[in-house]
């Protein structure tokens, strides 16, 4: 049966040569003062070029953003000049790249911020461990953003997604998931504004949607995507409850009216981390396919045989691949020719340097 992952795809304006996505991944190789990219970072990105889309490790819009070491941003000439080398590498490659823009908010350390607090919608600890370059570190209370640092948030989204066209990405995408920053505003656990940022769904939704109106000056949004996460329960701090989905659903049917690129969507990461929630959906996909107008891309741990079922059964429009990537440049062809996959070193994600990075051994 001919390979529905390996059929080109269109999503919004982004011409895709097949389905394999290659996920956003942190992997802490901008170790420079700059916090810029590096050739290293270019010789990386370049041999995975023949994924259909490479979404870029979590890119800070402003050092207010950081929550590991070592991770690039895009508020400075140093970082566009670091992130042109990237694209370069990928477009010479034949790839499409777009950047995956981020701010951490309460999921960060007094360490990266001269010893300030995180800021976050609500003073709530996420009570989590954080990478912070010299072993885990417990997170802190962090700092109740005024609504005037709220909307200098979106302008530093808007600025990034301006620095990103001068850097030559194909696109962008808001990291509005996995417990970070809009996840944050979107979710109760850590969410007790009284203001227009909290309460309704409508509020807790707001941050996400004037972010994609300052982006919107900036380049079209049909080389926009968004990453949603809405079944995340018991990790970075997060929770689900009886208002998570119809929160997620109330977001949905906002975006469909903004004609993005994609919505990407995360499965549930963990086997058994919603057992007797309430309000829980172990089918994320499917709960909101028929809702999102918006082409849907799907990650979720899975293997080839699973995103070809997928495919098939038209539940995503495209499919996200994390750690098969880091281990494996030519993933694609891979594919093609059912051939082994090289294992992953999780001893080698976060380390810095060559190893477990760019010496991964592509197919002959």
């Amino acid at each position: 049966m001919e390979s529905k992952l390996l059929a080109p795809v269109q999503l919004g304006a982004l011409s895709l040569k097949n389905r394999v996505v290659m996920a956003p991944l942190t992997r802490c190789r901008a170790n420079n003062p700059e916090a810029a990219p590096t050739p290293l970072m270019a010789r990386y990105y370049a041999q995975r070029a023949s994924a259909g889309l490479l979404i870029s490790e979590g890119t800070i819009v402003s050092p207010q953003g950081r929550g590991y070491p070592y991770t690039p941003g895009l508020w400075s000439d140093a970082q566009i000049a670091g992130w042109r080398l990237v694209t370069d590498a990928v477009h010479q490659a034949g790839g499409l790249i777009v950047c995956q823009l981020w701010h951490c908010g309460r999921l960060s350390l007094p360490a990266f911020h001269g010893g300030e607090l995180p800021v976050a919608p609500s003073a709530i600890n996420p009570e989590w461990s954080m990478f912070s370059g010299e072993g885990l570190q417990p997170t802190v209370t962090p700092r109740t953003l005024t609504r005037e640092e709220i909307a200098g948030i979106v302008a530093d989204f808007q600025r990034a997604a301006r620095h990103s066209v001068a850097a030559g990405f194909d696109g962008i995408e808001i990291h509005s998931s996995n417990g970070y920053l809009f996840h944050q505003f979107f979710a109760r656990c850590s969410n007790t504004r009284t203001d227009d940022y909290g309460g309704s769904h409508e509020n807790r939704g707001r941050l996400l949607f004037e972010t994609l109106d300052a982006v919107a000056q900036e380049l079209p949004l049909n080389r926009v995507g968004i990453r949603l996460n809405p079944m995340m329960n018991g990790m970075h701090g997060m929770t689900v409850d009886e208002d998570t989905a119809p929160l997620f659903e109330a977001l949905i049917d906002r975006v469909n009216a903004y004609r993005l690129a994609y919505v990407h969507l995360t499965e549930p990461f963990l086997p058994n981390q919603l057992d007797g929630v309430v309000g829980a959906l172990t089918d994320v996909a499917g709960h909101f396919r028929a809702r999102c107008q918006t082409p849907l891309l799907a990650n979720g741990g899975f293997d080839q045989t699973q995103a070809e079922a997928w495919l098939a059964e038209e539940r995503c429009d495209a499919v996200a691949f994390g750690r098969p990537f880091i281990a494996n440049p030519d993933l694609p062809e891979r594919f093609r020719r059912g051939a082994p996959l090289n294992p992953a070193d999780p001893e080698t994600f976060y380390q810095g340097g060559e190893q477990g990075y760019v010496d991964y051994p592509a197919l002959a």
